[in-house]
């Protein structure tokens, strides 16, 4: 059975669709991004060639019209597979680049096997995801409020200098403080009120990240990794809808090389270089855990909230939470007696804690199959 690979360059209001067969790389056409109208002439093409959907092979960027196409192809019996762009083979002469070159460019590529595709998140794993990313994005709402509202005191000569900034005295200060002129007053209240706002969105949303989690079909994988030190609902849930299931990385090095953790390297002959880190993948993540990874500068503690957070939990679980606090805090105090930067400790630590939550994955998954075979 011959196999026909299907190239799709998708925008936002066009589909331009490109088809490899066995012998030669061709435009078949274009079309709205409307499913139903792409739906038609995908079977318009089917027909024309007299194909099925088992010799039909489907590929388009990752991009910001998402995975519903993806999802909603492989409901209905299609082979779909959703390609990172960062890693789409290029000649380094080529500088003309238009819609139906990607096209066929796509297809080709399909058909030789030099495309990376991407993991394809279920609908509920991307609704979690989004309303994550909508915390985060409060959050920093407030916190370029918070910037904007102090420059503006700074400017005209105003400076806080109690102990605990955005406290309750921090912000009787604010309340009360006297400004000169009534169009001062008047910004600083629109500053504070806009600082109130982003907080009331903060709380709203993680409110509905608690409620959500409760059907959450990942909420075993969530309160496990809240089992971890600096792990609470936030970022457990982050992590998880952000990385999905685990299972697809074979190795923890593949895990950290998705987050961009590695060190990057350019090696030839005999020398060999490494340089930073190279920060490709799921930034989102990276970020949580470099936050999360300074922690770990604490002796190995089972604080109150720990323990709370770690009830009802599998024996295991809780043993391997306490391997990760006395590794990744002696390596924290290994690497501070060398001296090196704070940022790159972090991100050592970070790395590791990487592999610490894949081996989370494993463990979770071999409880999972014992107590399904009980």
């Amino acid at each position: 059975m011959k196999a026909v690979y299907i190239g799709l360059d998708v925008h936002k209001e066009i589909i331009v669709i490109g088809v490899a067969d066995g012998e030669q790389v061709f435009i078949y056409g274009q079309c709205s991004s409307d499913i139903r109208h792409f739906l038609k002439t995908l079977r318009g093409l089917l027909n024309k060639y007299g194909l099925t959907k088992e010799q039909v092979r489907i590929c388009y960027e990752a991009g910001p019209c998402g995975f519903t196409l993806a999802r909603h192809l492989l409901r209905i019996g299609f082979m779909v597979e959703v390609v990172a762009p960062s890693l789409i083979p290029t000649r380094g002469g080529d500088r003309i680049k238009t819609d139906r070159r990607d096209a066929k460019k796509l297809a080709r590529l399909h058909r030789a096997g030099e495309l990376t595709s991407v993991h394809i998140p279920d609908a509920e794993d991307e609704v979690i995801r989004d309303l994550c990313r909508a915390r985060t994005d409060a959050m920093d709402d407030q916190t370029r409020a918070k910037h904007r509202l102090m420059m503006f005191l700074l400017r005209n000569g105003h400076r806080y200098k109690g102990q605990s900034p955005w406290g309750d005295a921090h912000r009787r200060y604010l309340r009360e403080l006297v400004l000169i002129d009534p169009i001062q007053k008047m910004i600083l209240e629109e500053n504070l009120q806009a600082v109130d706002m982003a907080k009331g969105r903060m709380e709203s949303i993680t409110e509905q990240m608690s409620i959500r989690l409760v059907n959450w079909s990942r909420r075993p994988f969530v309160e496990a990794l809240q089992g971890f030190k600096g792990f609470q609902l936030v970022a457990s849930m982050i992590v998880t809808s952000e990385l999905g299931d685990l299972k697809r990385f074979k190795h923890p090095r593949q895990l950290m090389a998705y987050l961009g953790l590695v060190p990057s390297e350019h090696s030839s002959g005999n020398s060999r270089h490494q340089g930073s880190i190279t920060k490709t993948g799921n930034s989102h993540v990276r970020w949580i855990l470099v936050e999360v990874a300074h922690s770990y500068r604490l002796p190995p503690k089972v604080s109150k909230e720990l323990s709370v957070r770690q009830e009802g939990l599998d024996k295991s679980i809780r043993a391997l939470s306490w391997k990760v606090q006395n590794r990744l805090h002696n390596r924290y105090v290994k690497l501070t007696m060398r001296r090196l930067h704070e940022n790159k400790i972090k991100v050592a630590i970070a790395r590791e804690l990487a592999a610490f939550i894949w081996e989370l994955g494993q463990l979770k998954q071999k409880t999972s199959t014992r107590e399904a075979a009980a």
